[in-house]
């Protein structure tokens, strides 16, 4: 009786749905969300989808969803859960970091197991698209010490023989609770699988399908696509939509143009972060940036080898001119990434969202770099919003043990001298307290800036690329010059092309 009273509700909501696949093709972003059991049954009701679950750590209830509501054999080809790590290393092999939650065995997993079905049933069932849905996941522990988080990803087929995509994420668990962070990853996985035969042209639904059931439980902070069916999608703007949809606060993507996540490379590491618009990278950025890394390892010469440097750009920077523009972005992302840059997008505008992301990391020393006018807000803000005694609260939420901000100097307005942190005009209230964070070396001034550079203003050579105006390609790198000519970034004014007839 449950299994007919599921089949009617799927095809009333997908009579209903009509419109919403309309809708996708328009790239609008209007659907009609599904229960969890709804999204399994209909999927073990397609005959056509068939596959292995695989699920190790906290990760044990994603298969359990589609066993539940019945019709399961139409879709489980097998479902493993090797637990122990001795088992689990002899299936997929060991791990050269010991970690058993990370990304590499996470794509041991789909491999081994992709691999298997493949060998096993491309031949019994030549008009299926196969699939592997794999987890490896850690919950909140007893004491709390370990908040919860893990990586899941699907290897699947959209045609039957085609090479498969890959859809990969890691998200961190927000409930308090063991049991319901379990439950959250069931749902989680539920919801994956069905947006990558539901959702997989319109990659804005599949990734806002993914919180189905899961706002405020979840947080998903990295995501990848790759394969033949996401030819054309550019991780950099799925990073982007993780923090347009609120999917998390921050995501990352390497120069490679690859998304990343933090707990691959940071994890105890010294890390220097580089705030700014980089609209474009002009002389100025560069040298911001390369003269505070200087720094920052000479501040840190005994663990050099444990630096790492991140560049970040804000949502509120992406839409400081009010609608958010995905080719601005895109222009920025392609200068950094052509520099060598690894990239935040955040959605953390106050210093101290970002700096509480990245404490997961066990960061041993944390370095934010920033313009000194940048500074002088933040204080201001801090200052003035905190009259009635909170002051020291709201100053300890960016100033704390390991963390250090490094200021780039600008010049003062209608005059040649230099205002850096030394002399930056504080208000008189903080005056004694920010005397202090100076002489402990929380606020540090950047030596041996370019003085000749700070005459350079990012809105005033945005003007002048985008007039293509004499003079703009001597305040930025060459190598970025020649990058905005080439691919007419920021729009730079094509050349009008002349033919021979």
């Amino acid at each position: 009786m449950y299994l007919e009273t599921q089949k009617l509700r799927i095809f009333a909501s997908n009579v209903s749905n009509q419109i919403v696949e309309k809708n996708m093709s328009a790239n609008k972003i209007h659907r009609q969300s599904r229960e969890t059991e709804q999204k399994a049954l209909e999927i073990n009701l397609d005959n056509s989808i068939y596959g292995t679950f695989a699920e190790i750590g906290a990760g044990q209830e994603v298969a359990r969803y589609f066993f539940q509501v019945g019709a399961a054999a139409g879709t489980i080809a097998k479902t493993m859960s090797a637990y122990d790590k001795v088992y689990s290393d002899e299936i997929y092999g060991p791990e050269p970091n010991g970690r058993y939650v990370c990304e590499s065995r996470l794509y041991k997993m789909l491999t081994h197991e992709y691999d298997l079905m493949e060998a096993r049933l491309q031949d019994e069932r030549p008009n299926t698209h196969f699939f592997v849905f794999a987890d490896t996941v850690t919950a909140i522990n007893y004491t709390k010490t370990i908040k919860g988080e893990g990586w899941l990803g699907v290897r699947f087929q959209l045609k039957p023989g085609a090479k498969p995509n890959d859809l990969v994420i890691h998200v961190k668990m927000l409930d308090n609770d063991n049991r319901l962070q379990q439950q959250a990853i069931g749902i989680l996985g539920v919801n994956l699988i069905y947006a990558v035969y539901r959702y997989a042209q319109n990659i804005d639904i599949l990734l806002q399908s993914l919180m189905d059931s899961l706002h405020g439980r979840i947080s998903i902070d990295m995501v990848r696509a790759s394969g033949p069916n996401f030819e054309k999608i550019d991780n950099r703007l799925l990073c982007l939509m993780l923090i347009r949809y609120k999917l998390s606060d921050v995501a990352m993507f390497g120069p490679d143009k690859r998304s990343v996540h933090g707990s691959e490379f940071l994890y105890k590491k010294n890390v220097l972060v580089v705030r700014g618009s980089f609209r474009p990278l002009t002389l100025v950025n560069q040298d911001m940036i390369r003269k505070s890394w200087e720094q920052f390892r000479r501040d840190n010469a005994a663990e050099t080898k444990k630096c790492t440097l991140l560049t970040e750009i804000t949502l509120d920077n992406l839409i400081s001119e009010g609608e958010l523009d995905e080719q601005d972005f895109l222009d920025r992302a392609d200068l950094l990434c052509a520099m060598g840059q690894t990239v935040i997008i955040s959605n953390c505008e106050q210093h101290h969202k970002l700096i509480r992301y990245l404490s997961d990391y066990k960061i041993q020393k944390l370095g934010l770099v920033i313009g000194v006018r940048i500074l002088l807000d933040t204080i201001n803000d801090k200052y003035y919003q905190n009259l009635d005694g909170s002051l020291l609260s709201a100053f300890g939420e960016l100033f704390t043990r390991n963390v250090a901000v490094y200021v780039y100097p600008t010049l003062q307005e209608g005059s040649e001298e230099v205002m850096n942190a030394a002399n930056l005009p504080v208000p008189d209230g903080v005056k004694f307290l920010y005397q202090h964070l100076l002489n402990s070396k929380q606020i540090i001034d950047i030596q041996d800036f370019t003085l000749e550079n700070l005459h350079i203003y990012s809105k005033e050579v945005l003007r002048l690329i985008r007039h293509d105006e004499a003079g703009w390609d001597k305040m930025v790198p060459d190598k970025i010059a020649q990058l905005i000519r080439e691919k007419y970034l920021f729009s730079f004014p094509a050349q009008r092309m002349t033919f021979d007839y």
